[in-house]
């Protein structure tokens, strides 16, 4: 039986699921996360083979006596700060992002028998993506663009997992999405920054449970030193502006989304970090892909239960109520400016200087 995986950010959207997968295959798995009160519930229903650890990875100390402990065979490095909080809290977000990565390289370099280091990365990677332009899908051999902080901070920890000496794999990862409408609730922060974003991007989407496939595959897998783009089949390439109102129809609230700003065909910058993912390579290594986006939409269906006949009762009043908060609500222009509405609402998007 394979070693233990040490799994950062394990109760996470995609750390959660990713536990339970390494569970069903019989993996001892320990998490480090944040001692917090949530945290401390999700860890008493743990599956079996799966234990947490409480660690501060932003703390070199705290860190060093995690990975001596748990002496993993495997790291799977998913904590992060993402959007929209990480233009919010930007310093934080360093130290998560880089710095906490660039320690957790330099302590599992040191050990008598380093473990392989699996780190989740995005196709934030490739920058801003202008669809009426930009040819795609995106490969991994295309160039790296810092668009924005996120694109900037994943960047930069990808290279330092791929200048170590570490048997590394990267994993890139498209819009990552669940039918369990707990695991998917939105803050009000979270509403406004998806409402900034240009209906027309192509968006990638992908089952959190298929991620979870990926990321328990490349802990054994011969893709060691390999970049993998980790998204749905072909039925998840899809328009931004399509999947909220899908997924909200799905679960009773039809209509219940108002429109966005389509983005401006003649600029390269005001676009999102997404688009279309060519996938073919690390399906072919990992046989990850087993969620199509109308299998998604018929399980969200099912699992909103009763709850789907209030919401279609209650999809006006929540349409005239999210129009009012959206970024463009009584704002002049024509075309989503995402960087501008970002800074507006939640903080500074740009890179680090």
């Amino acid at each position: 039986m394979p070693g233990t995986v040490l799994v950062t950010g394990g109760f996470g959207l995609v750390g959660s699921a990713t536990v339970r997968r390494l569970c069903e295959l019989g993996r001892r798995v320990v998490i480090a996360d944040l001692d917090t009160p949530a945290n401390r519930t999700a860890s008493e229903t743990l599956p079996a083979g799966a234990t947490a650890q409480w660690a501060d990875l932003t703390d070199a100390d705290q860190t060093g006596r995690l990975v001596a402990a748990v002496d993993p065979e495997v790291i799977i490095h998913l904590a992060a700060v993402i959007p929209p909080g990480i233009y919010k809290n930007r310093a934080l977000a360093r130290r998560v992002n880089v710095d906490a990565t660039k320690t957790l390289v330099g302590i599992a370099e040191s050990r008598p028998t380093p473990p392989r280091f699996v780190q989740a990365s995005s196709n934030a990677v490739f920058g801003a993506r202008n669809p009426h332009r930009a040819t795609g899908p995106v490969t991994t051999d295309m160039p790296m663009r810092h668009s924005d902080l996120y694109s900037a901070h994943k960047a930069e920890a990808e290279a330092i997992v791929r200048a170590s000496s570490l048997e590394w794999v990267v994993l890139r990862l498209g819009g990552v999405l669940s039918v369990d409408p707990k695991a998917m609730t939105l803050s009000a922060d979270a509403l406004y920054f998806e409402s900034t974003l240009p209906t027309d991007g192509r968006l990638h989407t992908v089952d959190v449970r298929d991620v979870a496939y990926a990321f328990a595959a490349a802990t054994t897998a011969d893709v060691a030193r390999e970049i993998l783009l980790i998204a749905g089949d072909d039925s998840h390439r899809m328009l931004q502006g399509d999947v909220g109102p899908a997924l909200a129809a799905a679960r009773g609230l039809k209509n219940g989304l108002p429109p966005g700003r389509k983005g401006n065909p003649g600029s390269d910058d005001d676009w999102f970090v997404t688009d279309w993912m060519d996938t073919t390579r690390a399906q072919e290594a990992l046989s990850f892909q087993h969620y199509s986006w109308q299998d998604m939409l018929t399980e969200a269906a099912r699992q909103a239960g009763p709850s789907k006949y209030l919401l279609r009762l209650a999809a006006p009043l929540v349409r005239a109520v999210l129009k009012r908060r959206s970024a463009y609500w009584k704002q002049p222009g024509q075309y989503a400016e995402p960087w501008g509405a970002i800074r507006r609402k939640i903080g500074d998007p740009s890179p680090d200087t």
